[in-house]
Parts: C-alpha cells; structure tokens; sequence
C-alpha cells in the first residue's frame, strides 16, 4: 500500500554511493528529501539529478538532507554520475540508494509486494511507479508525498516551496494559501481560537469569512 501523510517512513539499511547507511539513523535531527527513479541513464531522471546537484545549498540552508534512489546497483550510480556531470553540468552531490533488490521500493509502496527480478533485467516500464518525492520530517514521518510519470520532470522549486511550508507551519501554528510562498501573508490555523488568536496576534487580522483569518508571516 502507498505511504500516507502523517505515517513512520519505513527504516531500511541500503548501500548508497557515499556507503552503506541506516535511514533512521542518516536522518538524525534533519527534514529529508527522498526522491526516486526507476532506472540508471533514463534521460528525464539524468535531467533531475543534476539540477538537485545545483540547488542542494537551497537544502542544505533549511537543514535538510537529500537522498536519491534508483533500481540499479550502486556501481551502475557511480558510472551514471558521470554521464549526468557531462550533460547538466553537476554531478549528484548527495547519497543515492542502490535498490537492486527492490527492497526499499517496496517498502515505499512504489512497487508491489510481489515485485521480484533481477534490477539488471527489469526495464524502467517495469518500474514506472518509481517515480515518487518524499518529504520526511526529523520524527521520521511522511509529511509530503509527490508521484510524477516518466515523462514529466520533477518541479524541485516547488519542492523548496513546500518544504518551506511544511517548516514554518511546523513551527506556528497557521497554515500557508494557494500559491504560498516566503514572505507572503498565512492563514491562522483553524485549530486556534478567537481568543488564542489576539493573544498571540494582538494587532488583529484580516477576515474576509470568519474561518479565513490571514496575517504576515510569523518571523
């Protein structure tokens, strides 16, 4: 069954290409992106890997670790890696998970329990549904799940985005609009009351409908 929001991320040890790690243990105290590809030397994922390479700083900035996989073996990483770095112009600058044993695909729900085979002999049709972004907190659950096609690459601006969100509504308790992104007015929680409301925003707040309460980003 898929991964929902607000589940554990399932615990696994897998070689990467910076070693063997344990997840639970890697994550440590960080947010984490894990992001998924069904194949070494597909093109749409060579594309995404090396533009991830450009922007980790973005991550690195907002204390999150990222962490690709893809069915293959970790030596066919190392010799895609160097393909990726010739076309984008970076190479992965951050661990990506050998899954050629499909475990950890499975363990994600993005392949089924029964899926079994050689990685080697199985095509990226076969594993089309690989194709997920996960954002994981430091409690070690889902707080975001994202599944793209093969055929269409990923927005990792929106992922930042979202990160964003997820981080600051973790920390205040308002909720972030359509659109939203840094620096831009929130929503106060519907969690929090009239009364905790002018406590902790004395100055008041724009009501359009009495359950769309917006106020300035807490800083």
């Amino acid at each position: 069954m898929p991964l929902q929001i607000g589940e554990a991320a399932p615990d696994f040890e897998a070689d990467t290409t910076e070693g063997r790690i344990k997840f639970h243990d890697w994550i440590g105290d960080s947010y984490v992106v894990l992001f998924s590809h069904p194949k070494d030397f597909t093109p749409v994922c060579t594309t995404e890997l090396g533009y991830l390479a450009k922007v980790k700083a973005e991550f690195d900035k907002r204390g999150t670790k990222v962490i690709g996989l893809s069915v293959d073996k970790v030596d066919n990483h190392a010799a895609w890696a160097k393909d990726i770095e010739e076309t984008q112009g970076a190479a992965p600058n951050y661990p990506v998970i050998g899954d050629a044993d499909l475990n950890v695909s499975k363990l994600y729900g993005m392949l089924p329990a029964a899926a079994s085979g050689d990685a080697s002999t199985r095509t990226p049709a076969d594993n089309l549904t690989v194709r997920n972004v996960f954002i994981i907190g430091p409690d070690k659950k889902i707080k975001l799940v994202i599944a793209y096609p093969m055929t269409t690459g990923r927005n990792f601006d929106e992922v930042i985005r979202v990160l964003d969100s997820i981080q600051l509504t973790a920390k205040h308790r308002v909720a972030t609009p359509v659109n939203w992104k840094q620096g831009d007015d929130v929503i106060i929680a519907g969690s929090v009351s009239d009364d905790e409301a002018k406590t902790i925003y004395p100055e008041g707040w724009k009501a359009p409908k009495p359950y769309l309460r917006i106020v300035p980003q807490p800083k």
